[in-house]
């Protein structure tokens, strides 16, 4: 592949394969439609796809012209067309990509810390509840998404009742979606505020082995903002205090989460761009998961006790409470380290404890007959929206 165009001006990150490029390097696929010339573009497979994300259909061919220019005509038909695509991995980059300001959220998470889950759930919750309440919208960026979210997460989720299956190793698409908020109604700021989630759905065992490290340092410096769902039943002093029956079975000392998280800040001090002595400035949200499971185990005054704010804002007072919360909590369940480890490396970090499902599931993998009920799973995206301005914070 050809050497991209240096950077000039604002940066850009392919939210398919997190390569940086400048925007009059963005490449354009042909519509495949005869022009008015009467020519046509056959479709072939485009082998770099193929090789980047995985996707090995037949497709118009690409060609490079200004990226800066809303559309081109291809070189070979003369048919015009607005297909802009990263000229990295060849991907549609979602409508209006480098023409308005999109911020990136990274989904990490560790071995069965139920990352699928958090953001199948996460996704339902906005499309179907709680963008209503912050006057706002998500949907998927490209065909992919739309089509594999609803098939292979959301309908066996939500229809089959059935858990998700672990993921597993191998070159994956990641699912992209675009989260807009109006912000002349909810931040008098004038004109739509866009987020771009792009989840990259590893395998948590991808995240020791040496050949993936590459891809989640592209992940990770191409990410505004980072979500670390962590599995505190995992946790040596946090196994002996699960309800019956929510146990997982132990893992290695690899899936620790406070060797988890030391992981994942390597790779973000791998991304560079800052001194050595120098504080990690992106915001981390790092997420508990299946706090149902000790839920029991809480003061009656806990915050994680109680039903979470019903505002179309970031309650700041709730987060603050919950975030002090998980930090007495981490002493209890022997994960002092971890805050030890946050508080030196992040400049912007906030802890949250949630339950996608608000269940443990039944023993064949299956959703309680009562339902997913999730508790909290919104609100480490509506911190990190709050800290980019996208959403209000009160």
């Amino acid at each position: 592949m050809r050497p991209l165009p240096l950077l000039t001006g604002t940066r850009l990150y392919c939210p398919y394969c997190y390569e940086e490029f400048a925007e009059r390097a963005i490449e354009f696929r042909c519509n495949g439609r005869p022009s008015r010339q009467g020519r046509r573009c056959q479709s072939v497979v485009d082998e770099l796809l193929r090789a980047r994300i995985g996707m090995g259909g037949a497709l118009p061919p690409a060609f490079a012209a200004d990226g800066r220019t809303p559309s081109s005509d291809c070189p070979r038909c003369g048919s015009t067309t607005t297909t802009r695509i990263c000229p990295a991995c060849h991907s549609q980059l979602p409508v209006h990509f480098g023409k308005v300001r999109s911020r990136l959220i990274a989904l990490v998470g560790a071995k069965e810390s139920g990352k699928t889950v958090f953001m199948t759930v996460l996704v339902h919750e906005l499309m179907h509840r709680v963008g209503d309440r912050l006057n706002a919208a998500i949907s998927g960026a490209d065909d992919n998404t739309r089509h594999a979210f609803a098939e292979r997460y959301e309908q066996p989720l939500y229809r089959g009742s059935k858990l998700l299956g672990t993921t597993k190793s191998g070159n994956q698409a990641p699912l992209v979606f675009r989260f807009t908020t109006d912000g002349r109604r909810s931040l008098g700021t004038g004109g739509p505020q866009h987020t771009l989630l792009s989840f990259f759905d590893t395998a948590g065992e991808d995240l020791r082995s040496q050949s993936s490290v590459e891809e989640n340092v592209r992940y990770l410096a191409a990410a505004d903002g980072i979500v670390l769902l962590l599995d505190p039943l995992q946790m040596r002093g946090a196994r002996g205090l699960a309800a019956p029956g929510a146990l997982p079975d132990p893992g290695t000392a690899r899936d620790d989460p406070a060797t988890v998280l030391e992981n994942i800040t390597d790779l973000v001090l791998a991304t560079g761009g800052r001194r050595p002595n120098e504080l990690i400035n992106k915001p981390l949200a790092v997420v508990f998961t299946k706090m149902d499971a000790l839920a029991h185990d809480l003061k009656e005054t806990s915050p994680l006790r109680r039903p979470p704010p019903e505002s179309p804002y970031f309650d700041e007072r709730d987060g603050q409470e919950v975030h002090t919360e998980i930090q007495r909590l981490l002493t209890r369940w022997e994960g002092s380290r971890i805050d030890q480890l946050v508080r030196l490396h992040y400049r912007r970090y906030r802890y949250f404890g949630v339950s996608a499902l608000g269940e443990t599931p039944t023993a064949d993998n299956r959703i309680s007959p009562r339902g997913i009920r999730p508790y909290r799973v919104t609100d480490p995206f509506m911190w990190i929206l709050g800290r980019f301005g996208a959403v209000r914070t009160k």
